[in-house]
């Protein structure tokens, strides 16, 4: 008896050490699993999963998975190649639109100097403002396909705070053309960051042009020493849901009008592209714009 239970205690022991021994290794093959699968996906790589484990389930499951993987490249190359001809087209329909626009509005001017009746004067000014209208969506649908498309930025230091008193006093006629009397309040030093001028420019202009069409009257600016920029406006247009949608592409709070709702879309993509962060916030009927660019000085350019 002493024997046989000798013989049992040995097998049990051997059976559960190649159990523990092939549930590590298993484990083994499934983190590399996993591993290689977040590899994969974050290069968009459709290259095969290899492991270690000889596991047929295990092999099973890594060949399904390389399947899935080279369908999914596939699928993300048609993707970029369609998204790629579209803002392509887009660029080309804008460009091909801009001369003959040109074209118009310079017809009308030179028909506004003839002498006109009441009624033709009433028609020729709705032509011109919906002419000027066309024009400003052309112009918006070019810079979107062209801040969309892949491009570099040049990097490089920027005062902030320069960047945002050029960018007010481009606007300043356009505010007190629309009765708006901004407050401002900027650090009295420079702020630096590394950011590309031109997109730094766009960004601010689309958040300052969004806040005086959406205005009741006032507009406020505080800029703080750690990159932090808010833009704040009374506005009874909006609420809640309306501006969790504001930087939503071809967004607008009002439908028609002279906006294609394409401004603050770019100004978030080209933020987010210079590592900074933009969020829109509603509270007591005031709409607040918030962006932030971090102090990246000690990052490698």
């Amino acid at each position: 008896m002493e024997l046989w239970s000798y013989i049992i205690i040995i097998t049990l022991f051997c059976t559960t050490v190649y159990l523990l021994l092939r549930l590590l290794f298993m484990r083994k093959a499934v983190k590399e699993i996993g591993e290689e699968f977040a590899s994969r996906i974050a290069a968009g790589s459709n290259t095969s999963i290899g492991i270690s484990s000889r596991d047929r389930s295990l092999l099973n499951l890594t060949d399904h998975i390389n399947q899935q993987l080279k369908k999914l490249q596939t699928e993300r190359h048609r993707f970029e190649q369609g998204d790629l001809e579209l803002k392509n087209a887009i660029t080309n329909i804008s460009h091909d639109l801009r001369t003959p626009l040109t074209t118009i509005c310079g017809y009308l001017e030179l028909l506004e100097k003839e002498e006109l009746g009441e009624t033709s004067k009433r028609y020729l000014s709705n032509i011109k403002n919906r002419t000027e209208t066309l024009k400003v969506l052309t112009e918006e649908l070019l810079c979107y396909s062209v801040n969309t498309s892949v491009k570099e930025l040049v990097i490089q230091p920027l005062d902030l705070r320069r960047a945002l008193e050029e960018s007010l006093i481009s606007f300043y006629g356009v505010m007190r053309q629309n009765d708006i009397e901004p407050n401002i309040k900027l650090p009295e030093n420079s702020v630096y960051r590394n950011l590309d001028s031109g997109a730094t420019a766009r960004i601010l202009s689309n958040i300052i042009n969004n806040a005086i069409k959406y205005s009741n009257g006032d507009f406020h600016v505080e800029m703080n020493y750690n990159g932090t920029i808010i833009f704040s406006n009374l506005t009874t247009n909006l609420d809640t849901v309306l501006v969790g949608q504001l930087f939503d592409r071809f967004f607008t709070v009002h439908n028609g009008g002279s906006s294609t709702g394409l401004g603050l879309s770019i100004a978030k993509l080209l933020t987010e592209r210079m590592g900074g962060t933009i969020s829109a916030d509603y509270k007591d009927k005031r709409l607040f714009i918030t962006l932030y660019f971090p102090d990246n000085s000690d990052i490698a350019m």
